[in-house]
């Protein structure tokens, strides 16, 4: 009988209890509604519990960060006495102060009421407070690396007590050409610790990185590159480059009431943007390099709020960030690595919700847009327009500055007839075919200069 209740009380336990977590933290990750753990999360943490070198392959909103925090906290609690003076116990590595600012939020909320101290160091933030911080010592600490090695040199924190390391989003560190600093990191770690290492895709350099700061890792793979989440509708409409804005305005003006994030290429088109849509009456704010940490935190939490609809980025929030609840996410520019496409529409369809995923693509954008459907391979479904046709553009040219002869759209390139017309909405659709748009065309060779100038 005794069997039978021990059997009839497992199956009462939610999975995160099945883990054998402390009850405290058990607990917790009920309170904050963590009752049932994600694949990457069921795969990782039982490793991670065990002391294994842990790669994790999964994308963005998969849960990556409990996936390495849980286990940590976990082990955490069970650690006797204070980390030393300027020390570091655990150490979590992120690419950009939004994803940093993320991860240093749910572990605070994982160690919640325990003694367990999480501190966060980035750049844009004073470097005076922050060695202040670090004076006590810390448990956890979440830095970016360019702040870790400004800290580092000096001399106001120290990583050779350091047993718990996790990169997160390795892949877009390499992107950012954080190879260096991690390795300068690596260099002063101690060789007996516990390294967890999570990226959306497996870049060459990541081999590397792996064998620097892995010892025998199990790999756990939930969803392969370029996949993007299931809940995710997606289209591409064919416009000229100075027809955007007013498309994007049009299908804005649909959803008033709901989140949109918009991504561009550059800061000042981005800004341009935000503020064209603040003049057309929407509740409209912008992060982008140029704006200050502060500018970047509270343009995040008006839009998290409720405050401002509308949120127009650059790729430093194209991963990492947990916004609930958007529900559109428009790539008003094409980005130029095709991962980031993946990236940017992980913002939506979280959690098993709905969300729908708008490209444009102008003339000159065509390349960026085969890459993307190489990269996922799909064929995006075209929402209105037809394929650009870029054979009349020479290789590493832009179609800018090119006449706007007939059957030209106002970013230059020729579109083949029934195309987009200005104006973009009221452009004909064109069911989307089996094969990437714009495939298997030949593009023509440029002609020599000499015959250019002839």
């Amino acid at each position: 009988m005794t069997c039978a209740n021990d059997a009839l009380e497992r199956l009462k336990m939610s999975d995160f209890e099945m883990m054998d977590l402390p009850p405290k933290l058990v607990a917790r990750l009920n309170e904050m509604g963590l009752t049932d753990p994600t694949p990457i999360q069921k795969q990782a943490i039982p490793h991670a519990l065990n002391g294994r070198d842990v790669m994790g392959l999964a994308q963005t909103g998969t849960g990556k960060t409990a996936a390495f925090g849980v286990p940590i906290v976990s082990q955490m609690l069970e650690m006797e006495g204070r980390p030393a003076p300027k020390s570091v116990r655990g150490l979590v590595l992120a690419p950009t102060r939004e994803l940093a600012t993320q991860i240093s939020q749910n572990l605070r909320a994982f160690a919640q009421k325990t003694k367990i101290r999480v501190n966060m160091v980035v750049g844009g933030q004073s470097i005076n407070n922050q060695i202040r911080h670090l004076e006590r010592g810390v448990d956890l600490l979440v830095a970016t690396p360019g702040r870790l090695l400004d800290l580092m040199d000096r001399r106001a924190v120290r990583l050779d007590e350091c047993v718990f390391l996790v990169l997160d989003e390795a892949d877009q560190m390499l992107d950012m050409g954080f190879i260096h600093d991690l390795r300068k990191i690596a260099q002063v770690l101690p060789s007996e610790r516990q390294t967890m290492l999570f990226s959306a895709t497996m870049p060459k350099q990541m081999n590397e990185l792996a064998q620097s700061y892995l010892n025998r890792p199990i790999r756990v793979e939930v969803s392969p590159p370029g996949k993007a989440a299931d809940k995710v509708t997606q289209e591409v409409h064919f416009i000229a480059k100075a027809e955007k804005a007013k498309l994007l305005i049009e299908m804005l003006d649909k959803h008033r009431d709901e989140r949109a994030l918009v991504f561009g290429r550059t800061k000042h088109g981005s800004e341009k943007l935000m503020k064209g849509l603040v003049a057309a009456g929407f509740a409209a704010g912008s992060i982008h390099g140029n704006k200050s940490q502060g500018q970047r935190d509270r343009a995040i939490a008006a839009f998290k709020s409720g405050e401002i609809k509308v949120l127009v980025a650059t790729d430093v929030a194209a991963r990492g960030l947990d916004i609930p609840d958007v529900k559109h996410v428009y790539n008003y520019d094409l980005p130029n690595v095709p991962e980031n496409y993946v990236h940017r529409i992980g913002r939506t369809a979280r959690a098993g919700k709905d969300g729908a995923a708008i490209a444009f693509c102008a003339p000159d954008e065509m390349g960026e847009l085969r890459a993307i459907q190489k990269t996922m391979g799909i064929a995006i479904p075209v929402g209105s327009g037809r394929a650009w046709e870029t054979d009349d553009i020479p290789a590493g040219e832009t179609p800018k500055g090119r006449g706007r002869g007939r059957g030209r759209g106002a970013g230059g390139g020729r579109r083949r007839q029934g195309g987009p017309k200005q104006g973009g909405a009221a452009a004909t659709a064109r069911p989307a075919s089996n094969k990437p748009a714009g495939a298997g065309r030949r593009r023509r060779k440029p002609r020599p200069a000499s015959a250019a100038k002839g």
